[in-house]
């Protein structure tokens, strides 16, 4: 080894120049992807929440599958409520708005012109056809009745005067010692006479009908309105304000519309000569006002709205309906007679149509699918599918499936739920 020469030592690589150095670690950065972290965490235990809401939803939704064997004797038993199949008659109705029309509304007008001098009827009055109603003053179609008479009693003088001069003439002609010419005019002059006292007899029963028109009375009877004019005005004859508005008011009709779907049944009990009875009820549905029956059907169907108009009679006694009021208008068709009959809340409404559920003796229930019928209050008629003794189920159906085995609440009576949906609480001892 040469002296000169110094010691060997390890040689130090020198960094690539295009290889990219790592910068130190940045502490600034570290808080923000924690908490992106922490974020990312939170959103997804909310989401996996979500959807086990969803599930635990959708499966309260989705009806179990029957239990079968020793499963469905282990299932807990449903309390519920049932009601017995009856017999009994359901009456076949058809419900309309109907709007409440008098027979006769008239407005009593004067005849002849003048001034008013008595009132002889109070506002809502209930008034005979030929009551009076007003007096107008008579003095001027009095003075007038005694002047016709006496035109009368002045034409009637001429012509027995005339009447005797042709007696004179007649006889005279026949002596030759007066013309035939004057005979012929004096036979006209005594014809002339006759028209003038038949004018005058007609002028005569002109004032004395003036006279009548004085006293104004009821056309019709009815209840009077209010009054339209007082004491002391002047009517004129073809004014357009009247003296009062007289509605016949027993009886009274109400007139309501059917679909003309409907027709056919009531023409037919019509033309077998049954009376078919309305009743009106109010615009609620729930109190009767009056009883009536069906007069008569419009001849014609109303082409824009498919309807027919149909009348309704009405005595109207205690005058509870009143012209131009809204009532509901139930027609009674017929009557079924002799059919199963079964609560409304045990009738069903689902994919197969209207069904109901039927306990049997072993205190478990089957869907039964029936054949519904006209519906009355509460009840309604069950054309087939049930037999009158067999038991449905009317409360707490919505916990059941086919199949569940029940418990009758109070002894097999009807019971009626809980509000809110609970189940019935059970009948105390």
């Amino acid at each position: 080894m040469s002296p000169d020469r110094a010691p060997s030592q390890p040689a130090q690589r020198a960094p690539a120049p295009d290889s990219p150095t790592r910068p130190p670690p940045d502490r600034k950065s570290a808080g923000p992807r924690r908490r992106w972290g922490w974020r990312i965490l939170w959103l997804a235990v909310c989401l996996a929440a979500l959807i086990e809401l969803a599930l635990w939803v959708g499966g309260r939704r989705v009806e179990p599958v029957p239990p079968s064997g020793r499963a469905a004797e282990a299932a807990p038993t449903v309390q519920v409520g049932v009601a017995t199949v009856t017999k009994g008659d359901i009456p076949v109705t058809l419900d309309a708005l109907g709007t409440v029309t008098p027979l006769a509304t008239v407005t009593v007008k004067s005849q002849i012109s003048g001034q008013i001098t008595r009132i002889a009827f109070q506002e809502g009055q209930t008034v005979k056809k030929g009551d009076l109603l007003a007096v107008i003053d008579t003095r001027p179609y009095t003075i007038a009745l005694e002047q016709a008479e006496a035109t009368l009693a002045r034409d009637q003088a001429l012509l027995r005067n005339a009447e005797n001069d042709l007696a004179r003439y007649q006889k005279l002609v026949t002596q030759d010692s007066i013309a035939r010419q004057t005979v012929d005019n004096q036979r006209y002059l005594v014809s002339q006479y006759q028209a003038t006292v038949q004018s005058d007899k007609v002028a005569i029963d002109n004032a004395k009908l003036n006279l009548d028109y004085c006293h104004i009375t009821a056309p019709v009877g009815g209840r009077v309105g209010l009054r339209q004019v007082d004491e002391g005005n002047y009517v004129q004859v073809g004014g357009t304000t009247g003296i009062v508005v007289i509605t016949q008011m027993q009886p009274i009709t109400v007139v309501f519309t059917l679909p003309e779907d409907d027709l056919p049944r009531i023409m037919q009990r019509l033309s077998a000569g049954a009376v078919l009875p309305v009743t009106a009820y109010d615009r609620s549905m729930t109190t009767k006002i009056a009883e009536g029956r069906l007069a008569t059907v419009d001849n014609q169907i109303d082409t824009t709205t498919g309807t027919v108009k149909l009348k309704a009679e009405f005595d109207n006694e205690d005058q509870t309906l009143f012209p131009n009021q809204f009532v509901n208008a139930r027609l009674l068709v017929d009557t079924l007679a002799g059919v199963a009959v079964v609560p409304r809340a045990a009738v069903l409404h689902g994919a197969p149509g209207d069904y109901v559920y039927v306990v049997g003796p072993d205190d478990t229930v089957s869907i039964r699918k029936v054949e519904t019928g006209p519906a009355e209050g509460e009840r309604i008629a069950i054309r087939a599918g049930l037999e009158p003794g067999e038991r449905v189920v009317v409360d707490g159906t919505d916990r059941l499936r086919d199949g569940a085995r029940v418990h009758i609440a109070g002894a097999g009576q009807r019971t009626t739920g809980a509000p809110g949906g609970q189940p019935p609480k059970p009948a105390q001892p």
